[in-house]
């Protein structure tokens, strides 16, 4: 369906949902708009957000013949931080919010 202001298309969707029924089955929905069907999302029967799927392989695959990114030349673990300790706060992130909030 088509929304027209005019000779401008404003936006065109292939499915609508609520935003409440969005979050009951949001697997369901991304998987949906992961196969092409766009989702308008709608909150009080007003359009508020869009759902659709990406094609990544397309943008990786134009980054690297660019020469923005490289494929990485080791397959296997990622590496990791060997020999260095973990840094401490003095307090804990729940009681620095705390102060904050007075």
């Amino acid at each position: 369906m088509n929304v027209q202001n005019g000779d401008n298309t404003l936006y065109t969707w292939g499915m609508e949902v609520a935003v409440s029924a969005l979050r009951a089955n949001l697997s369901e929905w991304v998987a949906r708009a992961r196969t092409g069907t766009e989702v308008l999302v709608t909150e009080r029967g007003v359009a508020v957000a869009r759902l659709t799927g990406i094609d990544t392989a397309a943008t990786v695959e134009r980054l690297v013949e660019q020469g923005r990114i490289s494929r990485p030349t080791k397959t296997g673990p990622r590496p990791i931080a060997a020999g260095r300790t973990r840094p401490r706060g003095k307090a804990s992130i729940s009681d620095l919010v705390s102060d904050q909030r007075r």
